[in-house]
């Protein structure tokens, strides 16, 4: 799913630091949904939380989470702020230069435009998408597109509705309850567009146990068929499954 951000950031860490703590912190962005939000009392709720949780059990982990604006989480995480990310970031080239990615535990997802009408040529459009996301990536390559990015999400689609932006580019989960809660204020613009290769969960690459024991607990899921429901119950029936 989203998501092109690297940043800059010094590899300080030793090998099997996080598995020598009692607690592994998971980073994600509680900004969201359906994959991470927080909830009324501010907890980290969504797909990302439920998947999380279940990974930690079977990996036999104690887990706790943190919440990290987008556009600084990888550099918190090399730097030590937590140890994993799980926050719909979507697995690049770019990114594996920077962090060890676990296997995909969502297949690649497509992205969509939304903007007010939908004879709007994205070709030639001012395009608003979140700042470090494969989704700007995407823009910033398409000639006579106009990108503007935004720290979040949300200030996208609001930048549609706006003015600001006559489009809007982001993964399609993200969009769907923004198109049906709009009242017809906004559809979707053309076609769908695949980019990424699936989500998976970041880590420093300095911690290759810690990676690995995540990754057999993704698989461990794919195996018995309870990721695919979990994508299922909280994605949409619509979604992608492995």
């Amino acid at each position: 799913m989203k998501n092109l951000l690297i940043g800059t950031a010094v590899l300080a860490m030793t090998a099997g630091a996080a598995l020598a703590q009692d607690v592994v912190r998971l980073g994600t962005e509680g900004a969201y949904p359906p994959y991470n939000f927080l909830d009324d009392n501010g907890e980290v709720a969504g797909f990302e939380r439920v998947l999380g949780d279940e990974l930690c059990k079977r990996a036999e982990l104690t887990c706790e989470w943190v919440t990290n604006d987008w556009d600084s989480i990888i550099p918190n995480l090399v730097s030590g702020n937590y140890d994993a990310i799980i926050a719909g970031m979507s697995i690049t080239p770019e990114r594996e230069e920077v962090v060890a990615f676990t296997q995909n535990y969502t297949p690649p997802s497509p992205s969509s435009y939304v903007g007010a009408s939908d004879d709007i040529d994205p070709t030639t459009a001012v395009i608003a998408a979140q700042t470090g996301t494969i989704q700007a990536a995407h823009v910033s390559t398409m000639e006579g597109a106009t990108l503007v990015e935004f720290p979040s999400p949300d200030e996208t689609v609001a930048a549609v509705m706006g003015g600001e932006a006559d489009l809007t580019l982001a993964d399609k989960d993200f969009l769907i309850p923004a198109v049906e809660e709009s009242g017809g204020a906004l559809v979707f613009v053309g076609d769908d567009i695949p980019l990424g290769g699936g989500i998976g969960m970041a880590f420093r690459q300095s911690d290759p146990e810690l990676r690995d024991k995540f990754d057999a607990a993704v698989q461990s899921m794919k195996d018995d068929g309870t990721l695919n429901e979990m994508i299922l119950e909280h994605l949409g029936a619509d979604s992608p499954t492995f």
